[in-house]
């Protein structure tokens, strides 16, 4: 009995001791639940996934309580990891994307290896550094959801091929982006461009093909590393962008395969290191490069760099210069180039320094070797230059005129530009020349009757409009954006609607008894006239102010104010006006581009050249720029002129000109019809002066909210007024692409404003005659039709009315 009570007993004691502990192990486990921080879950799952960690990464435990080595807290949430070089390996875990409050990420220069995971909820994730590990493969969109990243280190990385996501482009704030050495291809996307934080580009030794993007111009970047490209293709194309990027202080680009040559680099005045070995670069060292007193070393080896050996201006410059280049003389024997080799140069650089004449081009003796082309005589003058068939592009350099003992100028068969500089009829001993087959215009110089010109195959050689020779005087006898004379020749000023680009010249020639008439009519007041003549106000005196908020008075050329049709206090136009006059406008471009008897290009569209009349129509004006289009609108080489802000990026880097300029521009001046604001204010940070990239990035990602905070505050808008509004932001975004062929025609921003705005009436009858379509009438038809015109309306004069 009593060996019985002793085991109840000891049964007893045992039972209520399991109980007593389960009941404090179940206290234990409440206490640390409830104590442990809200990223305990995540940090153990890491913990589990990686060895080589610290002794107080325990599971269980709380990493911010004491905060486990390597690890900042905030709050009791995680704010940062820090394992650098510590030998952990292991697979980072999914869970890692919900450490939200997580800001820095520093696992660089460790073994670890596997997948990057996705990380969509680090939203406050600033600092990421991966570079230095094992992981074989990056999500396409790796980036999403990572808004608020300043810097990336993703070198060193055994990657599976992978691109640059358009998910980056969120990251308004990044700073650094490198990417060296870790499988990275394709091309360099646009957006970069719109990063406008972005300082450091490291992207060397990868599989990156394509051109460096002309978005990059007007940048902030300073450190510009692309070289050691590993693809076939490698990188490519012009580094003019270069110029257009003043901040850069180092420029890495060897071993790849730019051609052209260096651009003029005097904006780059910090420039540092300059390393553009192992390409095809031609022409000559610009002394913006050789001049910099900033720089620590340059190298140009193993291009096709011709002129003479440079010399640089910074002794202590480290220099790597000679070997592999086509100088004319060299670093033993410096000096300028024998003329003809410089004169040869000069006619290189019109056709943009092709590479087969910088290969073939060797020396200093044109006459003493097999130089492409160059045939001397006994004399070992030039007698003879023949580039036909070579596929050159560019214009006809005035330098050939150099050549005074020239006989043959053959150049056919290319795809030359502009027209045959007058220059060339100076040749005494020329007798042929040939440019048959080539995109010349502009006229036909007289040469002597010794001379045999052979031109067929040039379509628009013979017309005055294509001239591209804009060194002479323009259409208008103009300077650039400004308004022209009437005085000489009988040449009219360009503020009038599409159709004047030609008449304004014409008009002045033929119809001469008419020309007072006709400078009232289009708003232009001769020096001397009187400054308040209501006809001129009536007619369109007034400019588009900027920000939408009534209208600026348009000065005279005697300098008093004309009369403004419009009150500073009056109302601001409403988002019907704005409509309207955008249609107009649009509608203008529309005719310019594609409506009238010859395509042309207004090249600086901009709010001060839209004049609204007393009934807030829009005329299109200024047409001191006007270029004639290239066949099927091809883009075009021509000397940079227009607004910046309002320039698309293909003409401010290249020149190159299409009718999408035009439509870059237009797309610039909704933005600022819906925002209110200018395109550029320098009032604002750096970050948010440019109102392009601004509206872009907030289009791209929350449309809604992006309006919601930037459509201009003095709008009253109505539902339908909101869904026109999103229609316009949507064509804005369109116009402004990066890529002429990302942009719509004029027609199609037409066919999209159109149904936005409501129908209205002519603010006067037009007669039978004013609705006539003379569109398809030539130049000759229409000056015979306007000199039996007895009407005084404006638009009638026009041929054109945008109604």
């Amino acid at each position: 009995m009593a060996e019985r009570r002793k085991l109840c007993l000891a049964a007893v004691v045992q039972f209520v001791t399991f109980v007593v502990a389960l009941d404090l192990a179940r206290q234990c486990g409440g206490a640390a639940s409830s104590s442990s921080s809200p990223d305990a879950k995540a940090m153990w799952d890491l913990a589990r996934a990686l060895s080589g960690l610290p002794s107080s990464w325990k599971s269980g435990s709380d990493p911010c309580d004491p905060e486990w080595e390597g690890v900042a807290c905030s709050a009791g949430r995680v704010s940062g990891i820090n394992l650098v070089s510590r030998g952990v390996s292991g697979t980072l875990p999914a869970s890692l994307s919900t450490l939200t409050s997580l800001a820095s990420l520093r696992l660089h220069r460790n073994r670890l290896s596997g997948p990057l995971p996705l990380l969509p909820n680090l939203s406050s994730l600033q600092t990421l550094f991966l570079d230095g590990n094992a992981f074989d493969s990056l999500p396409d969109t790796f980036f999403a959801g990572l808004s608020a990243l300043q810097e990336i280190s993703l070198d060193d990385l055994p990657l599976a091929p992978w691109s640059i996501s358009h998910n980056l482009s969120a990251a308004v704030g990044l700073t650094d982006f490198s990417a060296s050495n870790s499988s990275l291809s394709g091309t360099l996307p646009d957006f970069l461009g719109s990063l406008l934080n972005l300082r450091v580009l490291r992207l060397s030794y990868n599989q990156l093909t394509g051109s460096i993007p002309s978005s990059l111009a007007g940048s902030g970047i300073q450190q510009l590393l692309l070289n050691n490209q590993q693809a076939r293709d490698k990188l490519s194309g012009s580094i003019d962008v270069l110029g257009a990027m003043p901040q850069l202080t180092m420029i890495w680009l060897q071993s790849n395969s730019f051609t052209g040559p260096i651009p003029d680099l005097s904006n780059l005045t910090a420039l540092e290191s300059f390393n553009v070995r192992d390409n095809a670069l031609t022409g000559i060292v610009p002394p913006s490069l050789t001049a910099c007193l900033t720089l620590n070393n340059a190298t140009l080896s193993n291009n096709l760099l011709q002129g003479p050996f440079p010399q640089f201006a910074s002794k202590s410059a480290t220099l790597d210069v000679g070997t592999g280049n086509q100088f004319c003389t060299s670093a033993a024997a410096p000096g300028p180039c024998d003329p003809r080799v410089s004169a040869l140069l000069a006619v290189a650089e019109g056709f943009g320094y092709p590479a087969v004449l910088a290969k073939s081009w060797k020396g200093n003796e044109p006459c003493g070797a097999n130089w492409l082309g160059v045939t001397c005589d006994a004399q070992k003058s030039v007698a003879v230059l023949n580039f036909a068939s070579q596929h050159f592009g560019g214009v006809i350099s005035p330098a050939f005129a150099n050549f005074t003992s020239l006989r043959q100028l053959l150049l056919s068969n290319n795809d030359l530009t502009g027209s045959i500089p007058d220059s060339l009829t100076q040749l005494p001993q020329l007798q042929v020349l040939d440019v048959t087959n080539n995109n010349l215009s502009g006229k036909v110089p007289a040469f002597s009757s010794s001379v045999t010109l052979k031109q067929d195959g040039n379509p628009k050689l013979g017309t005055d409009s294509g001239s591209s020779d804009e060194s002479s005087s323009g259409m208008f006898g103009s300077s650039p954006g400004q308004f022209g004379g009437s005085k000489s020749g009988g040449m009219i000023a360009g503020i009038v609607v599409a159709t004047m680009v030609l008449v304004g010249c014409l008009a002045a020639l033929f119809l001469h008894r008419r020309k007072k008439k006709q400078e009232e009519k289009l708003g232009h007041v001769p020096t001397g006239a009187p400054p308040n003549e209501p006809e001129l106000i009536n007619i369109g005196s007034n400019r588009m102010n900027v920000n939408g908020r009534g209208l600026d008075p348009l000065h005279t050329q005697s300098g008093a104010d004309s009369a403004s049709a419009y009150s500073r206090n009056e109302p601001p136009l409403t988002w019907k006006q704005r409509l309207t006059i955008v249609l107009d406008v649009a509608r203008g471009i529309e005719y310019l581009h594609s409506l009238a008897q010859e395509s042309f290009i207004h090249r600086d569209l901009k709010p001060s050249n839209i004049l609204l009349d007393k009934d807030l129509r829009a005329k299109v004006s200024d047409f001191g720029l006007v270029k004639l289009a290239g066949d099927n609108q091809k883009s075009m080489m021509t000397r940079l002129a227009g607004t910046f802000g309002y320039l698309a990026p293909e003409y401010a880097i290249t020149g190159k000109v299409s009718t999408k300029i035009d439509v870059y521009a237009f797309g610039v001046i909704l933005m600022e019809l819906i925002t209110g604001r200018k395109v550029l204010d320098e009032s604002l940070p750096p970050e948010e002066c440019h109102l392009v990239a601004i509206f872009r990035r907030g289009i791209s990602h929350e449309k809604n909210a992006f309006l919601n905070a930037m459509v201009d505050q003095v709008l009253e808008l109505d539902e339908e007024d909101q869904q026109s509004l999103a229609e316009v932001a949507d064509l804005a975004w369109h116009c402004t692409g990066r890529e002429p062929y990302q942009r719509p025609d004029m027609s199609h921003a037409v066919n999209r404003l159109s149904p936005l705005v409501d129908q209205w009436k002519p603010t006067t009858n037009c007669t039978d005659e004013d609705d006539g379509d003379d569109s398809s009438m030539s130049l000759t038809q229409r000056l015979e039709r306007w000199q039996h015109d007895n009407t005084n309306s404006a638009t009638d004069s026009f041929g054109f009315t945008f109604k």
